[in-house]
């Protein structure tokens, strides 16, 4: 699969996340974004970004519940919920999440 965008081609792996991250960009991301219907506001690009910093930090994307207790942190305990994420992102805001923001697949999701 791949994503044709503004006449480059972005590689994805055979579930739609991109192959090489560093290709990511915000267009990208509203690409993806569209294909798992998740229409982008300003609450879920935190959630992308902060998630792009954590990777960049770690060169891993977090679990859920690293996720969840992490946001919680940064952006305050109304944020720090799973409930709020799976608002964000209904099919799992570590998958749903790390796909849109261009990371790989998240160890431990099915």
């Amino acid at each position: 699969m791949a994503i044709e965008l503004n006449g480059k081609t972005y590689e994805t792996d055979e579930e739609g996340y991109l192959s090489d991250i560093s290709e990511w960009n915000e267009d990208v991301a509203k690409v993806l974004a569209e294909q798992e219907n998740v229409n982008m506001t300003e609450q879920h690009w935190e959630v992308i970004n902060f998630l792009r910093e954590y990777y960049n930090e770690f060169q891993i994307a977090p679990a859920v519940r690293v996720l969840t207790k992490a946001i919680g942190k940064k952006l305050g305990p109304e944020k720090g919920n799973s409930q709020y994420l799976y608002e964000l992102f209904p099919y799992g805001p570590g998958k749903q999440a790390c796909k849109i923001a261009g990371l790989p697949k998240p160890t431990g999701c099915i």
